[in-house]
């Protein structure tokens, strides 16, 4: 006699997966402000004229969330969950990706989901 076996539903295995990052471990997703990936860099880095400079105005380590300003004046609000707020605390200059959701505190990259 043979164990039947267990088959989840789709939305029950969507429910029970979690970025690891959620855990205290390494992020596990590339979704926006998760890891980044190669490609990401990659692309962000093959489109020079698209990076921005700014100063990042605020940055909560806790939540993840950072407000920068631009050189121009124009500010954007982002969340990573992979330590760029602990990166870049208030007052750091940054180079930030708008398109691509790329964030660069000197050489480390972070990817950022922008608000």
């Amino acid at each position: 006699m043979s164990t039947p076996l267990n088959h989840l539903s789709p939305l029950s295995v969507r429910e029970r997966s979690a970025c690891m990052c959620r855990h205290g471990f390494a992020c596990s997703s590339f979704e926006a402000g998760h890891a980044l990936h190669l490609i990401q860099a990659r692309i962000a880095s093959a489109t020079p004229s698209e990076w921005a400079d700014a100063i990042v105005e605020h940055a909560d380590a806790t939540t993840g969330e950072l407000t920068v300003r631009t050189l121009d004046d124009a500010t954007h609000t982002l969340w990573n969950a992979s330590g760029a707020a602990l990166e870049a605390p208030a007052g750091t200059p940054i180079a930030l990706h708008v398109r691509y959701g790329v964030l660069a505190v000197g050489r480390a990259q972070f990817n950022v989901a922008l608000g």
